[in-house]
């Protein structure tokens, strides 16, 4: 691989480098010599090269990220306790499902299935789990209980403005909070978080932390 590509990789693959980078925060220099040490390279002169050409594609960002920033500071946020997910064999038969969807929902309860290639999820009240564990008996992966779903609220300029969702989780991973499972239909965004990191979680998303 030659000196540009391997320092494009580089720092493609470390966002903390790219944040600096669009907040015009980058000593070139020590960027370059930490490259070359790190990736082993003995050309500081032309990795510093390829950082200052690559960072030209970062100029101007800020103002996206502003944009950004924005819509989750507007955006309304609404919280379930008590919530477990459940992870299930995808069936081959559907019909139970929509059983437990009829039963929950006549109750008023909440539920959301998230359809996967192998293995379905089902995000429900934590009084429906033996529900669901008495109608999929064998097919139960696991069951994750004491969460709190947070639902985001955004405006519909989310359809058009890149980076909201990565954005969420930068700022979550940032405090060391998991994301357990996370939905999205049209302007909502659904996040599955530990009870214990419920309230952290809640001061990020409002940009009080």
């Amino acid at each position: 691989m030659n000196i540009t590509k391997l320092t494009r990789k580089y720092i493609s693959e470390h966002a903390s480098v790219r944040d600096c980078l669009r907040q015009g925060l980058v000593n070139f220099s020590a960027l370059a010599r930490l490259i070359c040490k790190e990736q082993r390279i003995d050309q500081f002169d032309a990795v510093l090269v390829a950082c200052r050409r690559y960072s030209e594609q970062y100029r101007g960002t800020g103002t996206q990220e502003a944009k950004v920033r924005s819509l989750i500071k507007n955006a309304k946020i609404r919280t379930r306790n008590k919530i477990s997910a459940v992870i299930i064999d995808k069936p081959a038969n559907f019909k139970p499902l929509y059983e437990i969807e009829q039963k929950i929902r006549a109750v008023r309860g909440d539920l959301n299935i998230i359809e996967g290639e192998e293995v379905v999820v089902i995000v429900t009240n934590s009084e429906h789990v033996d529900l669901i564990k008495r109608s999929f008996a064998r097919k139960v992966v696991q069951v994750t209980d004491e969460l709190v779903q947070i639902c985001m609220i955004f405006d519909k300029k989310i359809e058009i403005t890149p980076g909201v969702v990565s954005h969420i989780y930068g700022m979550l991973a940032d405090k060391e909070i998991n994301v357990r499972e996370e939905m999205s239909c049209w302007t909502d965004v659904m996040l599955l978080v530990d009870e214990a990191h419920a309230a952290k979680a809640l001061r990020v998303l409002s940009l009080k932390e």
